[in-house]
């Protein structure tokens, strides 16, 4: 060996970023950055006394969005406010969704509870308000994170991923605002069975998630998603998702497995190719290049459990980092946090995905 340039044993490969934000009380875990800059993010109600549900970051300082008053809720409020928000997305016209459970502390979801909340950033007002009930959820749907292509259908399509150990990604309809769910139960979405994880050294048995990450390719047509009980990649057809004809047999069909990727909660995607996928096992994130190399892009000691990825106009790739595994939910009832939780990003220079109509819908 020529002993040149290599690392220390024990040394970390990517461990340079920029602190964005700390919360000292608040753990984030969705994220969205908009093309003016501004950034967005969700503080779930898991049992932690949270204020407000959505908020955004100003000057490293996170305040309620798009309100008070719709972040107030309680168990004797109405499900019509936010309830618990686990994911804020940016689509391509530039609002900003909010994606709330209506499931407060992983309970089963309250009438009115699951839906989706469009926000106009530039006059900081709901716009419209999306309940998802019927047949695209079950009793035990968690609702996780979300996807828009605005360049099919006549008013586009949002996907989403059910998190439940069974899985299953929802598709809504944007212009009738109907939804309904695919691949429900399919071994894609399906948490592995008996599926063990090592986070910092530790052995994690108990977790039991579906369909978590989620991302779509550039030119909208294959939907790429993973189970956060798994190691594997997939993705499938969204003309087939969004085809209420097909038959789950169908659909299942246009399944690929990408192969292992290692464990993931978020992913991301950018209109060069590239997909980026958080590896919460080695508190890194990795990204998978058009060519099909994987590559490190961040790799740190403090970063325990990086959670969602969204990448800005500005080039930077964003992440929450918030020690999900020493929460009460996830840690046998205690709290073995450490704060601060934060929000920092690294240079990727590559854009989002943003995918609109070419021509104005007739």
């Amino acid at each position: 060996m020529s002993g040149k340039n290599i690392p220390p044993l024990g040394g970390w490969v990517a461990d340079s970023y920029d602190v964005v934000a700390e919360f000292d009380d608040l753990m984030p875990t969705g994220l969205t950055v908009t093309d003016e800059g501004r950034v967005f993010v969700s503080f779930p109600r898991w049992g932690d006394e949270v204020p407000y549900t959505v908020a955004e970051v100003v000057d490293g300082k996170a305040f309620p969005y798009p309100s008070r008053e719709l972040n107030e809720w309680s168990t004797e409020r109405s499900p019509d406010r936010l309830v618990s928000v686990q994911s804020v997305i940016t689509d391509p016209a530039g609002h900003v969704w909010l994606l709330d459970t209506g499931s407060p502390s992983f309970q089963p979801w309250l009438e009115n509870g699951p839906k989706v909340v469009e926000v106009d950033p530039a006059t900081d007002q709901v716009v419209r308000t999306i309940h998802l009930e019927g047949a695209a959820v079950t009793p035990t749907t968690y609702l996780n994170d979300i996807r828009f292509d605005f360049s099919r259908g006549p008013a586009g399509f949002a996907y989403l991923t059910d998190s439940q150990p069974e899985g299953a990604l929802i598709v809504i309809d944007l212009g009738s605002g109907e939804s309904w769910s695919k691949l429900r139960g399919h071994h894609s979405t399906h948490a592995t069975e008996g599926f063990r994880a090592v986070v910092q050294g530790i052995v994690r048995e108990n977790y039991a998630v579906g369909a978590d990450g989620i991302a779509i390719s550039a030119d909208g047509t294959r939907l790429y998603y993973c189970p956060l009980s798994s190691r594997r990649l997939y993705s499938v057809a969204t003309a087939a998702l969004i085809d209420r004809s097909l038959n789950e047999e169908e659909v299942a069909a246009s399944v690929v497995d990408h192969g292992d990727k290692g464990a993931s909660d978020g992913l991301e995607s950018d209109t060069d190719g590239n997909l980026y996928a958080t590896a919460y096992e080695h508190s890194a994130v990795l990204k998978l290049a058009a060519d099909g190399t994987w590559s490190t892009v961040l790799h740190g000691p403090d970063v325990l459990w990086p959670d969602t990825l969204a990448l800005a106009a500005d080039g930077y790739l964003y992440v929450s980092v918030n020690q999900l595994p020493r929460t009460p939910l996830f840690n046998a009832g205690v709290d073995d946090r450490v704060p601060p939780y934060r929000i920092v990003r690294v240079p990727v220079d590559a854009r989002p995905i943003r995918l609109t109509r070419s021509e104005p819908v007739r």
